[in-house]
């Protein structure tokens, strides 16, 4: 006995005919059930009749569909992928079948060709995400993503850097991108001002929890409360909200996923290498990624603000360092007065020397590697820290009040030498002491200094 191997439409065509058949329904119940006209109903019974429900199954079956492509158009565009495509999804590579080598397959099509021939893994079914998705915001401008993804953007061809972007919430277009070499907060300064310039003011910003957005350290003494970057936005009157996790901020986090599979492959198509000929060549990448990947907003309205004459970029996207007890106002570092070297950086740099105040640590710490120079005043550490010991700044002051000066002193050497004439004017000999005084210099009590100049009073 055969079995036969029936479709769904198949087993109730046969269902409803065989109860023509015994008579328990009307034909013209039949045309309705099977969706066929009268004259299609009887030659289904005749069939039925004759060949038994063999005669219901396709004639098709098994056999090439009339529509599939030629033999040669698979073996051309999977030879094309395998060649310079294998590492691409369908969909990526299927436009790219289409633009460069005029190979017109769709996506659906291509991606099966792929999976017989071993090029492409299906993915699995994935698990419903606990988050859920959150509403976008109605208009353009209202509410733009931040955010750095350090990837090896040029693969083996050049060095990892740091790729951020400005991601609009209500619309996922690219509104800013800049390849930089380290997140920090005087890169932000440029590409924000970037941003401003072509786009305007926006309602807010919407970011992480890094250090450049908002202060994380509770043992932070004085300021304000606000970082460098967030100054800045207060100043130009824009919003910041710091998400509490990255699923909260989801839109480029997506993003960034779809910038780390595409990017990196047109980068590699380009022959791009370098962080200046990546910056140069991204206008076009971004037109062409808003174009596919971008969508409308639900309000045409966009919330973008242009900046008004009192917005001075120049002094607002600086690094300001509030100052006191000194006649001079208090000074500013621009991001490109890091990037241009000491002779432009160290007259600020020499102007916090003496104050007492910690210097731009992790914000200048990548202009400072990037740039190779030694700054006077600033110790550099292993892991390429600039700061300056505030400690021994604080001992040198006390030193040169002690003299009449203004805690100017250079360094190490000129602590080491008031020290030392300190502790020469101090009697020596058994009952040289004066009642009540100490017998170290006021100078040198601390413990820190002595082991910081090496040097230690022996007096007795």
């Amino acid at each position: 006995m055969a079995v036969l191997s029936m479709s769904k439409q198949e087993f109730s065509r046969l269902d409803v005919l065989l109860q023509v058949q015994s008579g328990r329904l009307r034909v013209s119940d039949a045309c309705v059930l099977i969706g066929l006209q009268r004259r299609q109903v009887f030659r289904l019974l005749r069939g039925l009749k004759q060949d038994g429900a063999t005669s219901l199954l396709s004639k098709r079956r098994g056999r090439p569909s009339n529509h599939r492509l030629p033999a040669a158009v698979r073996t051309l565009a999977l030879s094309i992928v395998r060649e310079r495509y294998s590492d691409f999804g369908p969909s990526l590579a299927a436009e790219k079948l289409a633009e460069h080598h005029g190979c017109s397959v769709s996506r659906e099509t291509l991606r099966g060709w792929m999976i017989a021939d071993g090029l492409w893994q299906d993915r699995r079914h994935r698990a419903p995400s606990p988050h859920q998705p959150r509403r976008r915001r109605d208009c353009l401008g209202e509410l733009v993503q931040i955010d750095g993804s350090e990837h090896a953007w040029f693969e083996d061809r050049g060095p990892r850097c740091t790729l951020l972007a400005f991601v609009d919430d209500a619309t996922s277009r690219l509104l800013q991108l800049r390849f930089v070499a380290s997140e920090s907060a005087f890169d932000y300064f440029r590409t924000t001002r970037a941003y401003l310039e072509e786009h305007g003011k926006p309602v807010a910003f919407y970011s992480d929890k890094h250090g450049i957005f908002r202060v994380n350290r509770k043992e932070t003494a004085g300021g304000d409360g606000v970082t460098q970057f967030g100054r800045a936005l207060l100043a130009l009157n824009i919003d910041i909200i710091c998400a509490n996790s990255p699923q909260a901020k989801g839109r480029i986090e997506r993003a960034f996923g779809t910038l780390q599979d595409r990017m990196v492959k047109e980068l590699r198509l380009a022959g791009v290498s370098s962080i200046t000929a990546a910056n140069a060549w991204l206008p076009g990448f971004i037109t062409a990624y808003n174009a596919r990947f971008g969508r409308g907003p639900a309000n045409a309205k966009d919330l973008h603000r242009p900046l008004a004459q009192a917005d001075d970029l120049d002094e607002i996207l600086a690094w300001r360092e509030e100052r006191t007890g000194h006649a001079q106002p208090d000074p500013a570092l621009r991001p490109d007065d890091v990037a241009a070297g000491p002779h432009v950086a160290g007259p600020w740099l020499g102007a916090q020397e003496g104050g007492g105040r910690e210097l731009p640590g992790r914000a200048l710490r990548g202009s400072v590697q990037r740039s190779g120079t030694r700054f006077q005043g600033i110790r550099q550490d292993p892991n390429g820290e600039a700061r300056s010991d505030r400690r021994q700044q604080a001992a040198i002051g006390r030193i040169g009040a002690d003299k009449g000066t203004a805690g100017r002193l250079p360094g190490t050497a000129a602590a080491r030498a008031r020290c030392a004439a300190a502790a020469a004017e101090q009697p020596r000999g058994p009952g040289s002491a004066v009642e009540g005084a100490s017998p170290t210099p006021r100078c040198c009590r601390g413990r820190g200094l002595r082991q910081r100049t090496g040097w230690r009073a022996d007096l007795r």
